[in-house]
């Protein structure tokens, strides 16, 4: 059986390796032989997730054909990337992009660092923000006045407690998506949520789509969970989704799932339009896929421009919720410690993920819940928000500065939302740039730790989770850390220093 989940065209490819020529060459570059420049830029394309890794590479001769090359050019590149470990091939099945086997995902980077052991470390592993007192405080407290009713019962609320259902089932129709308590079920966060729906929907060696790059610990848990994931690259720069890959990828590795960030999307930042989330609801629908669309985001938006309104959610379009699934959460628009999520799916959908939680959690903690309620209904949760919303602003626009002083050669692009910033690391190795930035006191997760299977090699991502001088002192680091990878210095010298020749 083929290894590929997804496929490359001819002119596709054609055309992504075209894009990589805008890219200034160093100074003193020499002209590398023509299979030895296709070589290195397919390579190149599959470290940035470009091209997916496990997808299906044109044949030579379309190839050859596509480029305007000889077929002997694209053989020897092919060969050239069979020897590094970057293309597998098998005959009768083709060839697919692979990453190296001493590449494995990184296992540190997003959990974060205890209170008593961060000391001297500045921690950029977690995207998460201290509570927005006293509005925590307020909540718990109302939530205590609310509790002794609760407290003379069982305490097992399967699909959540009824008030907090029906207040989010409120405010999906106020955003004008109708919305009735049976389509709600309250969840331990948002993870709980996405457990909850993978366990459902894709048993072990079911085909989930996933933006790539995209949510650490969500790709983990579906790995954990025995889905294969088929990575579906963003489109460039902050422009949202890559319409054409996924209809392709829809059509034809017709994944039991979709899990998309459509808000501010992690890592990235980036924002969906109203036109691409309708079509990919459509491309979902018509291959008989479930879309699973994660919110935790949405009410991120930093700059004044959204005050009139975000874009529709992608449950708009389909607000009997046949085809999406929809995901939210407290954990990031008001605080990690606040593990409070839900789903909004159509009411048979909800009664099946509430009885298979009978032999999961049973429950999510009933105090949490009504503190969330308490922030709903009295105006504080608007009010905590738009704190989170200036913390987020002041911390980005701090790193953003203190990035383009003291790393002038990395790229990125600044989010209009969100909490993170997804920076290519001028040609350094993240894997590298993560051990470095350990040793001189700053913890940052690398690229791959977003990709599947060892993607995106030359990214960092910072959250805006500092600001000030705290900023400031982490782009220093950041710059140490760099230094050192390239003196060759950063840990072992299994590894090169860049990743790419």
């Amino acid at each position: 059986m083929a290894q590929w989940t997804s496929a490359v065209g001819a002119a596709q490819l054609a055309r992504l390796l075209t894009s990589q020529q805008d890219r200034p060459a160093g100074p003193g570059t020499r002209r590398p032989p023509a299979y030895r420049a296709l070589a290195d830029g397919v390579r190149l394309l599959v470290l940035e997730g470009r091209v997916p890794v496990a997808a299906r590479l044109p044949a030579e001769r379309e190839l050859a054909l596509a480029l305007s090359v000889s077929r002997t050019t694209v053989a020897a590149a092919y060969e050239a990337l069979r020897g590094e470990g970057f293309l597998e091939s098998r005959r009768g099945a083709g060839s697919w992009t692979a990453v190296p086997a001493g590449n494995p995902i990184p296992a540190r980077g997003l959990e974060p660092l205890p209170p008593e052991a961060l000391g001297s470390v500045i921690d950029l592993g977690c995207a998460s923000l201290p509570a927005p007192e006293p509005w925590l405080t307020r909540a718990v407290q109302g939530a205590l006045e609310e509790l002794p009713p609760y407290a003379h019962t069982h305490g097992d609320y399967p699909a959540g407690l009824p008030a907090l259902r029906s207040m989010i089932a409120e405010r999906y129709t106020a955003r004008g998506i109708p919305t009735m308590p049976e389509q709600i079920m309250v969840t331990t966060g948002a993870m709980g949520a996405i457990d909850a729906i993978c366990h459902l929907f894709a048993g072990r060696g079911e085909r989930i789509a996933v933006e790539s790059p995209s949510y650490a610990n969500i790709l983990q848990l579906m790995r954990e969970a025995g889905a294969r994931l088929v990575p579906v690259a963003m489109a460039e720069g902050l422009s949202g989704w890559d319409m054409d890959r996924w209809r392709q990828v829809l059509r034809e590795a017709a994944p039991r799932i979709a899990y998309v960030v459509a808000d501010f999307h992690n890592p990235t930042g980036a924002l969906a339009d109203e036109d691409q989330r309708r079509r990919l609801v459509d491309a979902a629908r018509s291959a008989g896929t479930v879309l699973v669309a994660d919110e935790t985001m949405s009410e991120l938006w930093l700059d004044d421009g959204f005050r009139d309104g975000m874009p529709r959610p992608v449950c708009g379009f389909d607000p009997a919720g046949s085809t999406v699934i929809t995901v939210g959460s407290a954990s990031k628009a008001f605080w990690a410690g606040m593990r409070i999520g839900w789903v909004r799916a159509a009411p048979d959908v909800i009664r099946s993920l509430v009885a298979a939680r009978a032999y999961a959690d049973l429950g999510t903690p009933v105090l949490e819940q009504l503190a969330v309620n308490w922030l709903f209904s009295t105006g504080g949760w608007q009010q905590a928000v738009e704190l989170r919303r200036t913390q987020a602003r002041e911390n980005r626009d701090a790193l953003v500065t203190a990035m383009r002083r003291e790393l002038p050669g990395w790229e990125f692009e600044v989010p209009r939302g969100g909490l993170t910033l997804w920076v290519r690391a001028g040609g350094l190795s993240g894997s590298r740039l993560a051990e470095a930035g350990e040793r001189v006191g700053v913890r940052v997760p690398s690229g791959p730790r977003f990709g599947v299977d060892g993607a995106f090699e030359g990214y960092v991502r910072l959250p805006f989770t500092v600001g000030g001088a705290v900023a400031d002192e982490a782009a220093t680091r950041l710059a140490a850390a760099a230094r050192l990878v390239e003196s060759g210095l950063s840990g072992g010298t299994e590894a090169p220093r860049t990743f790419v020749a």
